[in-house]
């Protein structure tokens, strides 16, 4: 974990309520496919975790959702502001164990995070198909970049206003060797039971202080107790223990 000042370079709306955000500064704490940054904002006691869509040596993007003051606050946020920001949080996704044809399914601000998996697997090689969900045509976004990097792509709209309708699971094929999944929960365990190989799951999980330190994320494995911001975000399948 590193703390570190970054520089706003753009802040743009991908659709209503949706923002991407570019930003310039130290990523050497970035290791991994899947990892947050916690960002500090102005009046704001607990920062804000957000999923890493993509990084280099030198920039970092998130995107997020409005969905409160803090987000809000973001979103109004001009080229050249300042951010004081912990990098290289959570453990991210292992790319060893994708096989050849990796399945990858996001659902809402769940699909970010899959940009640099994405990426990365196609550039070593493998055939990516993801899945792209939403409830309705005016909150889909990033399914013109992730056809610009390779991937295969389905968009899935609850209400049927754009691609196939329904949910995530209603676009799988059997044809793939391993899945990486982020998203809401319902949508998670809804992937667990419907994939027939072993995966990882990224959770989306309220956080206090995105380390470890405060235990206030803690879930239920086969192996015990584990910290979403620590130990996750990213489970394997064979780990999970759902709550009732």
């Amino acid at each position: 974990m590193k703390q570190s000042i970054f520089t706003v370079i753009s802040n743009d709306a991908l659709n209503k309520n949706v923002y991407k955000t570019v930003l310039s500064g130290d990523t050497s704490d970035i290791t991994s496919c899947g990892q947050f940054v916690n960002i500090k904002l102005e009046n704001k006691y607990l920062r804000r975790p957000i999923s890493v869509c993509d990084y280099d040596e030198n920039t970092l993007t998130v995107i997020y959702k409005v969905v409160g003051s803090g987000t809000a606050q973001m979103s109004k946020y001009e080229k050249g502001k300042k951010l004081d920001i912990l990098t290289g949080l959570g453990n991210g996704y292992d790319k060893t164990l994708s096989g050849d044809k990796p399945l990858l399914i996001g659902g809402g601000v769940g699909v970010p995070p899959l940009y640099k998996l994405a990426k990365d697997l196609i550039t070593d090689g493998k055939k990516v198909s993801i899945i792209l969900g939403f409830n309705t045509k005016d909150e889909v976004f990033y399914e013109k970049e992730f056809k610009e990097l390779g991937a295969d792509v389905f968009v899935t709209t609850v209400d049927g206003s754009y691609g196939i309708k329904g949910f995530v699971t209603d676009a799988f094929t059997d044809d793939y060797s391993y899945f990486y999944t982020c998203g809401p929960e319902p949508m998670l365990k809804a992937v667990y039971a419907k994939t027939d190989t072993s995966g990882q799951l990224s959770f989306e999980e309220r956080m206090g202080c995105g380390f470890g330190a405060c235990m206030g994320c803690s879930c239920k494995t086969v192996t015990g107790y584990k910290r979403i911001c620590k130990d996750g975000p990213v489970l394997t399948k064979e780990e999970i223990l759902w709550e009732n």
